[in-house]
């Protein structure tokens, strides 16, 4: 079992790069159709555990060997994941594997792209552990992006990253920056002003990930406040997935942007709940074209 899966696909390992440099792998974007701003698109931001369940708190410590060698209930759960994420355009994935022993050397971005049946994905390697564990994000598209960046994000401990991917045309992108924030207060404001950096100047906006922190903190007390980005109400948390009591997980967006659903996603699998957002361009974006 381990050889097949490690057969099946593997992982496209990259050395760290400098900020704003591509570190990832990408699968290139000739399949992926050109985007339809007046469309209304489907977000879904799922921090996946590496393909790990976890449905108690005891599992932290039980099934914690998992973070370091392979499993035979992993590929049960990316296929789980994968069959959910046919619903969605763009997703964001947080705690994936860039191929290595735990994964039995799959690269988990890629695997979802293609159970999920997205033509373009994009995996950013923000930890290199070698053989042993390669920690990232992941985007997956069903349009093309006109352009995707990766970047390190400040912080005493390395290995945390953004992925901005922007879509529609040069002068007036719509940007979606994808994110796993640190767990220190401190960490995440040198991150969030690292971000705001990024989206200054840029009108429709759309920020999502596993912020490890509450709405209302990083609106009002992190270098995001008067950024005008709206939330989901903080009762919509996230985690621990069995018994959600904690709002870590976010779509946050620009007043610019319609948003016609949004909230958990019921589906737990990785310790975290996924959040799904349908966003539309403000109908003045189409005489852009």
């Amino acid at each position: 079992m381990f050889k097949k899966i490690k057969e099946k696909i593997r992982s496209t390992l990259l050395s760290e790069g400098l900020p704003g440099t591509v570190r990832g792998a990408s699968s290139g974007d000739d399949l992926a159709e050109e985007f339809e701003p007046q469309r209304h698109i489907r977000l879904l931001t799922f921090n996946i555990q590496v393909g790990i369940s976890t449905s108690a708190y005891r599992h932290y410590l039980t099934r914690s060997w998992q973070h370091v060698l392979p499993h035979s209930g992993r590929t049960s759960n990316l296929d789980k994941i994968g069959h959910l994420l046919k619903r969605y355009d763009v997703v964001a994935l947080q705690e994936a594997d860039g191929g290595s022993l735990r994964s039995g050397f799959v690269n988990q971005v890629q695997y979802l792209a293609e159970s999920g049946g997205f033509p373009y994905w994009y995996q950013q390697l923000n930890r290199n552990l070698g053989k042993i564990a390669q920690h990232s994000n992941g985007l997956l598209s069903r349009y093309r992006p006109i352009g995707v960046e990766d970047y390190r994000l400040p912080g005493l401990i390395p290995g945390r990253g953004a992925i901005v991917a922007k879509y529609g045309v040069e002068h007036d992108p719509l940007v979606l920056v994808m994110m796993h924030l640190s767990l220190s207060a401190k960490a995440q404001s040198n991150q969030l002003s690292y971000i705001r950096d990024l989206i200054d100047g840029y009108q429709h906006v759309v920020l999502m990930g596993d912020m490890n922190n509450h709405a209302e903190q990083l609106l009002s007390n992190t270098p995001l406040k008067n950024s005008g980005l709206i939330p989901l109400p903080d009762s919509a948390c996230t985690f621990p997935s069995w018994r959600p009591e904690k709002s870590l997980d976010h779509i946050l967006v620009s007043p610019s942007l319609q948003v016609k659903r949004a909230g958990v996603v019921e589906f737990p699998v990785s310790d975290h709940l996924p959040i799904a957002m349908d966003i539309a361009l403000p109908e003045g974006y189409l005489s852009h074209y």
